[in-house]
């Protein structure tokens, strides 16, 4: 391959380098917690080691910002879609406590979490080479992921581990007449028991949504309270079989390293005793017409208020009851879409109750236009361009550094004049789909994938496997059905932990259940290969050049089927090695002999950023060609960032440089969105 030289260049600069070693429904239940020693004897007279962020492998504008202050660790209110009175709320994030419970192999297959006591000695409880026993506790910071620096913990390959913090709150929280305190977690990979002062609260399984518990009985008011969250996670352990995404504890190019433990924002609630508003369902069309579904923590049906609101003015107000579907209309609403992304305000009342959410009017659906079926955002084909987005960080892994990072790929993504985004089977926190709400970005939302070796193999899940599947991407979709960015719903990437033997095809039924939890999207059952005509895309895989709505493709996709939408789920992923000669002593290449060694793996390299953008030009240019001549009606390009080996982003994976010649992408885009319309008319 031409690049080797630079990657020979690369690999000989890693010695400018230190690499560090990387050595939701709730099931309620009441049980004692596990008796976990607060020191390495269980004496509970050891401080635990105190907080301290380790040094990123590679670094962002951003890194140096977190653990400064970590009482101010995304102190962002987590839920903007339902959020009450600030006096009402309060961040557990900042510094926690932590322990390695060292399972062995049979415990990480055999123990059930949910009843686990680890101060008892089961065999194969616990790896006898790590002590037999727990660590001694360290101060960690939540939220992030333990195999990153920020966690002051920085550790591969644990599969159990322990969370704990002490809780204070405001006195009025529970002497104010039958208020209750809920506990919410918004996503600990992968499964995760919750205690309060020695009651069980919750149990969890998933690792990409939130959940809650109800901690007021547990809580003792104006006395010290212990918070204790067990966490196990084995992400592509040999035995299970989850929805993990692009995560692994042995990481090789498109594979990468995997988050552990709380990787989301934790938060404490107040609310009315007798009664509260637990979820909202809301959607909005571009017909003015609004459905709802008020759901009350009591279940009993309850009188509410509604009130719709543009710029602080009430637009629409409306009376109804809680826990069934209620619909009315707002007059000539102004309409979201990527060019005008407005929002609307909502307030809902109930009782003693009130939280504020939003919408936007806007409806997608599908229709033949000029004799192609094409996808249509308020009645109209909007040709859709946006990158693969990961979503993965250098010092964070999963969770960006802050939110500015977090804005930052989106306002880049923007400034190109692309209108989409494909989040690629990694779900985001909620307030990444609130920026794309607000600015304008439409997304293409994957369903993290089971184990991706499946996808040219035997080795599917079992019947209890496919159903937890199913059952976690129905969480999915109900909690960021609300979002009018989110317009596609991805059942599989690829045939990663797809089904396939004898005729069994389980994305049909997949697609009509996700369909009845919500008519108001597309589906794209198959994004890639293995499509055996289920939901409303045809999508084609293959790089580096597109064929989008094609009469020609390449194994294993399929023929172009005419009566489903045209797509171009990925091309493009033209890779470039940064210059480390210039860039140092800020790599902006990920620094491990592993990942630098799969470089060649890239579809293709560029020795240089001229022929970067001359190639990448030549790449836009037959996209256009496609849409001008054949059926194509939107393309995902490979992709936003770098990650870890692979090196084909807009930008390098610390965000440092910009490979793409803004002013020319901005013109190529646009001739794609000119080719579109043109071809529709």
């Amino acid at each position: 391959m031409a690049p080797l030289s630079l990657l020979s260049l690369s690999l000989s600069l890693l010695t400018l380098f230190t690499p560090l070693s990387h050595a939701s429904a709730i099931r309620q239940g009441a049980a004692n917690p596990p008796k976990i020693p607060s020191g390495p004897n269980g004496s509970g007279e050891s401080q635990p080691q105190p907080y301290a962020p380790q040094p990123a492998l590679l670094t962002t504008e951003w890194t140096a910002s977190v653990g400064a202050d970590p009482s101010n660790h995304w102190p962002q209110h987590p839920r903007p879609q339902l959020k009450r009175d600030d006096k009402w709320w309060q961040s557990l994030n900042g510094i926690w406590r932590y322990q390695n419970l060292h399972f062995a192999s049979s415990a990480r297959m055999n123990v059930d979490i949910s009843t686990l006591t680890p101060d008892v000695e089961v065999e194969g409880g616990y790896d006898k080479g790590g002590g037999g026993m727990p660590t001694e506790e360290k101060e960690t910071l939540i939220p992030s992921c333990i195999e990153s620096g920020f966690s002051g913990i920085q550790e591969m390959n644990v599969t159990g581990m322990v969370f704990k913090r002490t809780l204070e709150f405001p006195d009025n929280w529970m002497k104010e007449t039958g208020r209750r305190v809920l506990i919410h977690f918004e996503a600990v990979d992968y499964e995760a028991v919750v205690y309060v002062n020695d009651k069980k609260l919750g149990h969890n399984v998933g690792g990409y949504f939130r959940f809650t518990v109800d901690a007021t009985n547990a809580l003792k008011n104006g006395e010290k309270n212990e918070l204790q969250v067990v966490v196990r996670d084995p992400t592509d352990e040999p035995g299970f079989y989850t929805p993990h995404g692009k995560q692994t504890r042995t990481p090789s190019h498109i594979f990468y390293t995997p988050c552990t433990g709380i990787w989301q924002s934790v938060w404490m609630e107040s609310v009315p005793g007798d009664n509260y508003i637990g979820d909202l369902d809301v959607s909005a069309d571009m017909e003015g017409n609004v459905t709802m579904t008020v759901y009350s923590s009591s279940k009993a049906t309850t009188p509410v208020k509604v009130s719709i609101l543009e710029n602080g003015t009430e637009v629409a107000t409306h009376d109804a009851s809680s826990d069934q579907e209620f619909s009315f209309q707002v007059p000539d609403p102004k309409l979201w879409s990527p060019n005008s992304p407005t929002l609307y305000n909502i307030s809902v009342t109930m009782g003693d109750d009130q939280i504020t959410s939003y919408t936007g009017f806007r409806t997608i659906s599908k229709g033949v236009v000029n004799g192609i079926q094409r996808p249509l955002l308020n009645g109209k084909f909007v040709f859709q361009f946006g990158p693969l987005d990961q979503g993965y960080w250098p010092d964070g892994i999963y969770l960006p550094p802050t939110e500015e990072a977090m804005l930052y790929d989106l306002d880049l993504i923007k400034s190109l004049g692309m209108n989409m985004v494909r989040k690629h089977i990694k779900v985001e926190p909620q307030l990444y789909y609130y920026a794309c709400d607000k600015i304008g970005l439409l997304v293409i939302q994957d369903m993290p994938s089971m184990r991706p070796a499946a996808s040219l193999a035997t080795d599917f899940p079992t019947p209890a496997q496919q159903a937890e599947f199913e059952r976690q991407l129905s969480v999915m979709v109900n909690q960021f059905k609300h979002h009018p960015s989110i317009i596609t719903w991805v059942i599989y990437n690829e045939g990663w932990g797809q089904i396939r033997d004898n005729g069994n095809y389980p994305e049909f039924h997949i697609t009509d259940a996700i369909r009845a939890l919500d008519p108001t999207r597309l589906i794209d059952s198959v994004t890639g290969w293995f499509d055996h005509g289920a939901g409303d895309f045809h999508d084609n895989h293959h790089y580096a050049s597109p064929e989008c709505g094609t009469p020609w493709y390449s194994s294993p996709n399929t023929p172009y089927d005419p009566n489903r939408i045209g797509f171009q789920g990925e091309f493009g992923g033209v890779g470039h090695v940064p210059d480390l000669k210039k860039l140092a002593p800020e790599p902006s290449l990920w620094p491990d002999p592993k990942a630098i060694a799969t470089i060649p793996e890239t579809y293709e390299i560029s020795p240089d950023l001229d022929s970067y953008n001359y190639r990448t030009h030549v790449l836009l240019g037959e996209l256009r060609a496609q849409v001008e001549r054949y059926a194509c009606s939107g393309a995902v390009y490979t992709q936003t960032t770098d990650v870890e080996g692979e090196v084909n982003g807009l930008v390098t994976y610390d965000r440092r440089v910009v490979r793409v010649n803004v002013t020319q992408w901005q013109s190529d885009i646009q001739a794609l969105y000119d080719a579109a319309k043109k071809r529709a008319s």
